[in-house]
Order: C-alpha cells, then sequence, then structure tokens
C-alpha cells in the first residue's frame, strides 16, 4: 500500500510539471503508466471501502460459466 501511495505521489508531482505521459516516471514505469497504477488503487481502495460491492462482483463471476 506504501509502494502504492509513493506511485501516486510521484505521478502527481510529474503531471503537475507539464511532464508527457511516455516521460520516464517513479520505479521505471512512465508517467502515463503511473497515471494508471493511480487510478486502479483508488479504484481498488473504493472497493476495499464498500465489501457488499465485492461480494455482488465475485458472486456475478462464480454466476458465469467458464469457458
Amino acid at each position: 500500500m506504501l509502494k502504492i501511495l509513493a506511485v501516486s505521489v510521484s505521478a502527481l508531482a510529474a503531471v503537475s510539471c507539464g511532464a508527457a505521459d511516455n516521460d520516464p516516471g517513479p520505479g521505471g514505469v512512465t508517467v502515463g503508466e503511473a497515471r494508471a497504477l493511480d487510478d486502479a488503487a483508488e479504484m481498488l481502495d473504493e472497493r476495499n471501502a464498500d465489501p457488499a460491492a465485492a461480494t455482488a462482483d465475485r458472486g456475478a463471476a462464480e454466476a458465469q460459466p467458464s469457458q
């Protein structure tokens, strides 16, 4: 979780400087990749804040037949 926070802070700092998406970013990823990781972390945090949504997603996935 701390690593995600560090990437998020670094991505925000890079964006505020006007860096392009393909410019090198923190941890060997590009600025665009860092932004995508930040967005994914935010989605996971929201999902963890609402356990009912996570349970509903899991139930829907289990209801679908495997291929």
